[in-house]
């Protein structure tokens, strides 16, 4: 059984299979409308079922046409429609979903539901994002720095501001395909330890923004307030000084290029000359999260790598 819950599941080998595939499909399907299958619809017949315990946009979307350009169809549902929301139990939903479909994707806060899920389901398992990693954002950055020209090995990416679960994703990523990652962020909102030991030597966590992005090939940032979150006034004080700016930028490469999965609030985060400019490739890297994610759901069926 192969379920996708973190990027260490499918290995540097599998990863590098599915981007391989990414780029192909991708490029194979140049022109059609976007309702319309693959050719080859290699996963007709087959049902994903999408299980929604936090909000999402691209997540919800990009997973809904990604199942249907493979030929497949999907079943959608918000966990507060669902028995789940009422107390059923995570293993009693995995074994009774995996009597009616194929796959599940689900999205939700704590990882270790994922990993229940995972234990009691008889098909495969997409981790769609918990509080701890987010692998289906970074095969889509890995796709999109592909597509820009450059080369995974010997990358450096920097990433400014709060180390959360996008970053402990990017942080795996480095250590399996071998790129480097400086973290810049401020005391009380490091990553965990245990996700920087991962990285191999890949990965270290500096409190200056600009010694981050020094010679950078890539610059990643996310949102920094979630919904709900108390304590927004005292986290964004201490993230104001590891905003992206036009000026951090210009200590990276020059030829460097700026990464956020979104939703992005400008202005906080990254700057509106940055997000909007033409080092920026946040369209190209939100269309991603549909071919990364038909690669996933191949490589979870045994289809490739």
């Amino acid at each position: 059984m192969r379920h996708f819950l973190n990027l260490t599941d499918a290995g540097a080998d599998g990863i590098a299979a599915m981007l391989a595939d990414a780029l192909d499909r991708k490029a194979a399907r140049a022109g059609f409308p976007k309702g319309r299958a693959d050719s080859d619809a290699p996963l007709a017949g087959h049902t994903l079922a999408m299980i929604f315990e936090k909000n999402s946009t691209r997540t919800r979307f990009s997973f809904d046409m990604a199942i249907r350009q493979l030929g497949g169809t999907s079943i959608v549902a918000e966990s507060g429609s669902m028995q789940l929301g009422r107390g059923e139990s995570i293993a009693d939903t995995a074994r009774v979903l995996s009597s009616y479909i194929d796959a599940i994707m689900i999205r939700t806060d704590d990882h270790a539901k994922v990993e229940e899920m995972a234990h009691y389901a008889s098909v495969p398992v997409i981790n769609g994002l918990t509080d701890a990693s987010h692998p289906c954002q970074i095969m889509a950055d890995l796709l999109t720095i592909l597509e820009s020209g450059k080369a995974l090995p010997g990358l450096k990416v920097a990433w400014l501001g709060d180390g959360n679960n996008v970053l402990a994703s990017i942080v795996e990523a480095a250590g399996l395909m071998q790129f480097d990652v400086v973290a810049a962020c401020p005391q009380g909102f490091q990553p965990e330890e245990e996700a920087i030991v991962r990285a191999s030597g890949r990965a270290r966590v500096v409190s200056d923004p600009r010694e981050a992005v020094e010679g950078a090939d890539i610059v990643v940032t996310d949102t920094w307030i979630s919904m709900g979150q108390a304590n927004a006034e005292t986290k964004l004080k201490a993230l104001t000084p590891y905003q992206v700016t036009s000026a951090l930028m210009a200590d990276a490469k020059p030829d460097a290029k700026f990464l956020h999965c979104l939703p992005a609030h400008r202005g906080e985060e990254v700057s509106t000359e940055v997000i909007d400019g033409p080092q920026s490739l946040i369209w190209a890297e939100a269309e991603n999260r549909l071919h990364a994610q038909k690669s996933v759901l191949r490589w979870c069926f045994g289809q490739i790598g």
